[in-house]
C-alpha cells in the first residue's frame, strides 16, 4: 500500500498564541513552531511570496498533529469558522477523551463554548461538539466501558 498515515490536519488561525494556549488545555503539546517563507512554499500552496507562522501540535500518543498556521502574508481572503456543522469543506477535528465532563470544565474556562450539548450514542460514547478558540469546531469523544 502506497499510504503510510495522515501527517496533520491543518487550520488557519489569527491569535496563534491563545489557540496553542486552548489546544495545549485540551492535552495536545507543543512540537514545534516556525516562520515558512521562500519561493517553495509558494510553488507548494499557490500563494506566492506567502510568510506564515506554524505551530505543530501533536496528541500525546504522538500520531496525530495539528498544523496552526498564522498568514502574516498574503493576508486571509475567507472565514467560514462560525458555518454550521453541514457546511461543505472542514467539518471538525474528533478527539478521544477520558472524561469529557472534566475536559470540558477545562475547555469552557478557556472561552470553548458548547454547541449543542453532550450526548450519549447507545452504550458506546459521551459526545459533544464545542467551537473553540476563534469559532473552530472540535468533537469532543469519551468511550464508555
Amino acid at each position: 500500500m502506497a499510504l503510510k498515515r495522515m501527517d496533520n490536519v491543518g487550520i488557519v488561525v489569527d491569535d496563534l498564541a491563545a489557540t496553542i494556549g486552548f489546544f495545549r488545555e485540551l492535552g495536545l503539546e507543543l512540537e514545534g513552531r516556525a516562520t515558512i517563507e521562500g519561493e517553495w512554499a509558494g510553488r507548494v500552496t499557490g500563494l506566492a511570496d506567502q510568510r506564515v507562522e506554524i505551530a505543530m501540535m501533536r496528541t500525546p500518543d504522538g500520531h496525530s498533529r495539528l498544523e496552526l498556521s498564522r498568514f502574516l502574508h498574503p493576508p486571509v481572503i475567507a472565514d467560514h469558522r462560525t458555518d454550521p456543522v453541514n457546511a461543505l469543506g472542514y467539518l471538525r477535528v474528533m478527539f478521544a477523551v477520558d472524561d469529557i465532563d472534566d475536559t470540558l470544565g477545562r475547555l469552557l474556562k478557556r472561552g470553548a463554548q458548547l454547541v449543542g450539548e453532550v450526548v450519549r450514542y447507545q452504550d458506546s460514547y459521551r459526545l459533544c461538539y464545542i467551537r473553540g478558540p476563534e469559532g473552530i469546531l472540535i468533537g469532543l469523544a469519551q468511550e464508555l466501558h
